[in-house]
């Protein structure tokens, strides 16, 4: 019987730890941690700007800027949802000063070529706060660049040049839409 609470115990223990682990990695952004806040009526606008298939998995990029209703304090930025409809998505929240440092990397792993170091391999990437992650990737001079968008420790998408390119412009939409909201203001 002790076996058995035991067993249950550490089952459970796993299991909270794993809850806690999937809901800290929305909450290292500013915008995650402003839309987490409890006994407060948050209003949630966005707009989708564009959207990439990769295979059966769709990548979806919005604009967000979310208020209280009492205080009107707000967080702005951009989500990269990550996946199907079929087998739910994940979503990576990049706040907005972090946008622009975003899509310099974005432009420079794109940009990439084997002068970035003498070695015959390298491996190039540029994190957000939340975990959405750029690579370029190569095993040998010869045998390609490739490049991949990876969010927090899910598998690798690979994407081609260009549309890593639509990505970027995506983003830099949903950053141009957030300006002219904030200049209004």
């Amino acid at each position: 019987m002790n076996k058995l609470r035991i067993i249950l115990a550490a089952a459970f223990c796993a299991l909270a730890l794993t809850s806690i682990a999937q809901d800290t990695n929305e909450l290292k952004t500013d915008l995650g941690v402003f839309e987490a806040q409890t006994g407060v009526v948050i209003v949630k606008g966005y707009k989708q700007v564009g959207s990439i298939s990769v295979g059966p998995l769709d990548i979806l990029v919005d604009c967000k800027e979310s208020a209280y209703a009492g205080t009107g304090q707000k967080a702005d930025g951009v989500v990269v949802e990550i996946g199907a409809e079929q087998v739910g998505r994940e979503r990576a929240y990049v706040d907005y000063d972090e946008i622009d440092s975003l899509l310099n990397g974005m432009d420079y792993i794109n940009k990439i070529n084997y002068d970035v170091t003498p070695l015959p391999g390298f491996e190039v990437t540029y994190t957000t706060k939340s975990g959405l992650r750029l690579i370029a990737y190569s095993v040998q001079r010869d045998g390609g660049i490739r490049l991949f968008l990876q969010y927090d420790d899910g598998p690798r998408i690979s994407l081609s040049s260009a549309q890593l390119a639509q990505l970027e412009g995506f983003i830099g939409q949903a950053k141009t839409d957030l300006d002219s909201i904030r200049a209004i203001k």
